[in-house]
């Protein structure tokens, strides 16, 4: 019974996530729900590094990188690509489907009606007499994650060759050189303007005979929450079949799994390539939900933060990685309120980062398996000694020798 305890606590806790939107009704609702939101992105990008570097020992700081690639590509898709009943006559089209696929030039931060982009100019010819449409936003995230995993791919085939700090290092400058050239092509990207992109529904939508606004909360919370439980099922799957066998191999000898025939390459690329895309996945809907993307979601500290939340859940196991991602994220935001002892007031907008260290080094020298992972690991493990003992004793005989056949007379 005790070994089901883990399962119990988790679809309980799944439940509570499913009807929170729904009980909860404070002055601060959206304020909550947009911490949980960013705890589910967070989540999805701990889980997803749980699985390349605590299963298969490939240790990345590039994984926001592949979250930005599939942010920016959904992003560029929808800011500057849309479908046109007529020709404008000033922008790149192309014949689709008995319409014009339309590409609007690039203008950078720009905004005056001298730098307009030829779309803006062909509407204002036409007179409001043509309904130009935008992609859809799903396809922009399929294509993002897409984009992900491609890059994933050809980064994985580049460097998993290599080993350890090397790894670190080259998926480090990577990412670096990613977060440059995001910033400099200004008339692309805009820059550290950052490139405004549709909310994730919008037209709004309706659910069980509810609508709900393009800005409301309830939709993302639960696409993001969804996307979460995709990813977790995936990795589940993975993780049991011999694809995780495989994996789990080269993270404890990679010499000996190539010695005993796994094409360790194979295998570090496809798991390489399946977390980047669930990265790319989790960017491209948190990018349509905030409605704005800037290089500053590379920066080095956030990567640090994925990392912390994996070490401190438990870098070995995905599940309990996800769920301290949102347990940490909602007690990192919880902690910015100050309080007052002695007559001193106490900011906690600094001192909240300075626990969070303090626990992570207090979880590293004392919890090398964090501290979800090693209680889930304890209620799995429950009955398992007495089991081996059982065996055991089927095997051997009276007197404590093994059991031999006897002749038939």
């Amino acid at each position: 019974m005790r070994k089901q305890i883990p399962n119990i606590a988790g679809g309980l806790f799944l439940i509570f996530l499913l009807i929170f939107p729904l009980i909860y009704g404070r002055a601060d609702y959206d304020y909550i729900m947009h911490i949980l939101i960013t705890g589910f992105f967070y989540a999805i990008l701990a889980a997803s590094w749980s699985m390349l570097s605590g299963y298969a020992g490939q240790f990345s700081f590039g994984h926001m990188g592949f979250m930005a690639i599939g942010a920016y590509t959904t992003g560029l898709f929808c800011h500057y690509i849309y479908i046109s009943p007529e020709p404008t006559g000033l922008c790149w089209e192309t014949g689709f489907f008995g319409q014009w696929l339309v590409v609007v030039n690039p203008i950078g931060v720009t905004s005056t009606t001298l730098t307009q982009d030829c779309l803006r100019q062909a509407l204002a010819g036409w007179g409001g007499g043509v309904e130009v449409t935008s992609m859809p936003v799903p396809l922009g995230i399929l294509l993002g994650t897409i984009m992900g995993g491609i890059a994933g791919f050809l980064i994985g085939m580049l460097v998993l060759r290599l080993r350890a700090a090397y790894l670190a290092l080259f998926t480090l400058g990577f990412s670096e050189i990613l977060k440059a050239t995001i910033s400099a092509e200004i008339d692309i990207t805009r820059g550290q303007a950052g490139l405004e992109l549709p909310p994730l529904y919008p037209n709004g939508v309706t659910w069980f005979g509810s609508y709900f606004e393009p800005t409301d909360k309830i939709p993302p919370y639960y696409t993001m929450l969804a996307l979460l439980i995709v990813c977790l099922l995936i990795l589940t799957w993975l993780a049991r079949s011999k694809f995780g066998l495989f994996v789990r191999a080269l993270r404890e000898d990679q010499d000996a799994a190539a010695a005993l025939g796994v094409n360790t390459v194979r295998y570090k690329v496809l798991v390489f390539t399946i977390t980047c895309a669930m990265a790319a996945a989790a960017g491209a809907v948190q990018g349509h939900y905030v409605q704005i993307i800037t290089p500053n979601m590379l920066f080095l500290l956030q990567m640090s933060l994925v990392v912390a939340m994996a070490v401190i859940g438990g870098i070995e196991n995905f599940v309990a990685a996800a769920i301290g991602a949102i347990l940490l994220q909602v007690a990192l935001e919880l902690l910015r309120n100050s309080f007052v002892i002695g007559g001193i007031e106490v900011d906690m907008t600094i001192w909240r980062l300075v626990f969070f260290g303090i626990l992570l080094m207090v979880t590293l020298r004392f919890f090398r398996n964090g501290l979800i992972a090693p209680v889930i690991h304890y209620f799995r493990r429950e009955g398992v000694a007495e089991e081996t003992v059982a065996k055991r004793a089927t095997l051997t005989g009276p007197g404590g020798g093994p059991h031999r056949a006897e002749a038939p007379d």
